[in-house]
C-alpha cells in the first residue's frame, strides 16, 4: 500500500509532493463547506476531448472504529448505505490536448461550474487548468508551458487546489517550472489571461510550493512550499496583491518543528493559519501546526505513527464551530493504513477511524481534505483499498462509525481517487480520479448519498 500512495505523491510533479485540498471562494472550515460560493469561471482558450458516462451504485461494508487521546479504533463493519456514483467527465487521451491526471480538491462557483487542474495533460502535457460545466461540458481555460520551451517562465504540473475569488480569478500553484523550475504561483483571469505572479527563484522563500494558495480579506495569498527556506525544510508565505513575498515561518524539522508542509492551508476567523507537515515534529512522522498572524508557530500535535497514532499527513484541515480541527493521514493507524482525527480546540488529539487491513474493503491511505455536513458526519476519499484497490469513497459518523460510499474500479469508472471531496448545496459530493475513465486519463465524479 506504501509503495502506491508514493506513486501518487510523485505524480504531482516531483518526489514526495503532497495532494493538498482547499476551498474556492471562503475559507474551508467545516461549516461552510458545501456552500456554493465565488463567482462564474473564466472563458476557455482551448477545449478538450472526453466523455461521461453512467451511474454505479455500490453498498459495500466499511470498518467501523474509534479511538480517543490519540489510540485507534481497529475494526468494527460499516452499515453498508448505498451511494449513487456517476462519472461526470472522462478526460481525454494523452496528446488529445486535454487535461489530464487530475489533482487536488475541485472548486464551484454560483452557477454550479467546476475548476480544478491536470497535473499532466494539457498542449504541452506539463499539466492544464480545466473547467466543467453542469451540463457536461469541459474546457481547457490554461495549458502550462512546454518544459522545455526557450525563455519560458511558465509554471508546469500544477497539484494544488485552486482559489476562487468573488471576481472569478483562479490562482494555483505549480511545484515546476518558473525560470529557476523551483515552482510558481499563477493566476488566471476570467478573460482567460495566465499570469505568473511569483517564481521562486530565491531558494530562501522557499521551493516546491504544493497545495494551492488560500486568499485573505486583504488580497494576500497564503501558501507553503515543500523545500527551500533557510533550513531546507519548507516554509509558510503570503504574496501581497502587489507582489511582494514575505516569509512568514520557516520550518525547522525534528524535533521542534514540521518540515514539508502538505496540503492547503485553513485560516480561521482571526487570522490564524493551520497546515500539517508530512515529516518532523517529535517522532518524524509529521505534525499539525498553527501560525498567528504575527508569525508565532505552534506545533499542536506531533504524529507517533503505528499502531496508536497516524503518520504522514497529506491534506489540508477543516475546522468546526467549536474550533476543533479534523484531517486524515496517509499511513500508521491500527493497520498502518491512515487513520482519521481530530484536535479538540483544547489541544487533544484523537484517532476517529483506522482504516482496514488489505483484503478488508476498507479505504486506505486517505488524502485530501475531508468535508463536514451539518449533522457532523465526514466524508472523504482514499487512493487505495476497496475491492480493487483502487480507492473509496467513505462517510464517518460521529459515533466512530465508517461506512464506505463507493469503490473505485468498476470498468469505465476512475481509479485512485485524489485531493478529497467538495459538496454543493445539495448535498452532492464531487472530486477527481488521478486515473481511469475512458481514457486511463482521470475522471470527475459526483456521488449522491
Amino acid at each position: 500500500m506504501r509503495k502506491r500512495v508514493l506513486v501518487l505523491m510523485m505524480a504531482a510533479g516531483f518526489a514526495l509532493a503532497g495532494c493538498g485540498g482547499g476551498g474556492g471562494g471562503s475559507s474551508p472550515s467545516a461549516t461552510t463547506i458545501g456552500s456554493s460560493t465565488g463567482a462564474t469561471g473564466g472563458t476557455s482558450t482551448g477545449t478538450g476531448s472526453g466523455s461521461g458516462s453512467g451511474a454505479t451504485t455500490t453498498g459495500s461494508s466499511g470498518s467501523g472504529g474509534s479511538g480517543s487521546g490519540g489510540s485507534s479504533g481497529s475494526g468494527g463493519s460499516g452499515s453498508g448505505a448505498s451511494a449513487t456514483e456517476s462519472v461526470l467527465y472522462s478526460f481525454g487521451a494523452t496528446g488529445s490536448g486535454d487535461a489530464a491526471g487530475p489533482v487536488g480538491r475541485l472548486v464551484i462557483d454560483s452557477a454550479g461550474d467546476l475548476y480544478g487542474v491536470g497535473n499532466i495533460g494539457g498542449q504541452n502535457n506539463t499539466g492544464a487548468v480545466f473547467k466543467l460545466t453542469p451540463a457536461g461540458s469541459e474546457s481547457v481555460l490554461h495549458s502550462f508551458a512546454a518544459a522545455t520551451a526557450v525563455g519560458s517562465t511558465d509554471g508546469a504540473r500544477p497539484n494544488g487546489t485552486l482559489w476562487l475569488d468573488a471576481q472569478g480569478n483562479l490562482y494555483g500553484t505549480t511545484p515546476n517550472g518558473g525560470a529557476a523550475t523551483n515552482g510558481t504561483v499563477f493566476e488566471i483571469t476570467p478573460s482567460g489571461t495566465e499570469s505568473v505572479l511569483e517564481d521562486f527563484s530565491n531558494a530562501n522563500d522557499g521551493t516546491r510550493p504544493v497545495g494551492g494558495v488560500i486568499q485573505d480579506a486583504a488580497g494576500n495569498l497564503d501558501g507553503t512550499t515543500f523545500f527551500g527556506g533557510s533550513n531546507g525544510d519548507g516554509v509558510v508565505y503570503s504574496l501581497a496583491p502587489g507582489g511582494q513575498l514575505n516569509v512568514l515561518h520557516v520550518f525547522a524539522g525534528q524535533p521542534s518543528d514540521g518540515n514539508q508542509s502538505a496540503g492547503t492551508l485553513l485560516s480561521d476567523s482571526a487570522g490564524d493559519l493551520y497546515g500539517v507537515t508530512m515529516a518532523g515534529g517529535s517522532n518524524d512522522q509529521g505534525s499539525v501546526y498553527k501560525l498567528t498572524p504575527g508569525g508565532t508557530e505552534t506545533v499542536l500535535h506531533s504524529f507517533a505513527g503505528a499502531p496508536g497514532d497516524g503518520q504522514d499527513p497529506q491534506g489540508g484541515l477543516i475546522m468546526d464551530s467549536s474550533g476543533d480541527l479534523f484531517g486524515t493521514t496517509a499511513f500508521g493507524g491500527a493497520n498502518d493504513t491512515g487513520v482519521v482525527y481530530e484536535i479538540s480546540a483544547s489541544g487533544q488529539e484523537s484517532v476517529l477511524h483506522s482504516f482496514g487491513p488489505a483484503g478488508s474493503g476498507d479505504g486506505s491511505g486517505p488524502v485530501g481534505r475531508l468535508v463536514m455536513d451539518a449533522s457532523g458526519n465526514l466524508f472523504g476519499v482514499t487512493a487505495n483499498g476497496g475491492p480493487s484497490n483502487d480507492g473509496v469513497v467513505f462517510e464517518l459518523t460521529p459515533s466512530g462509525q465508517e461506512t464506505v460510499l463507493h469503490s473505485f474500479g468498476a470498468a469505465g469508472d476512475g481509479i485512485e481517487p485524489s485531493g478529497g471531496l467538495i459538496a454543493d448545496a445539495a448535498g452532492k459530493l464531487y472530486g477527481v480520479t488521478m486515473a481511469g475513465g475512458s481514457n486511463n486519463t482521470g475522471t470527475v465524479f459526483e456521488i449522491a448519498p
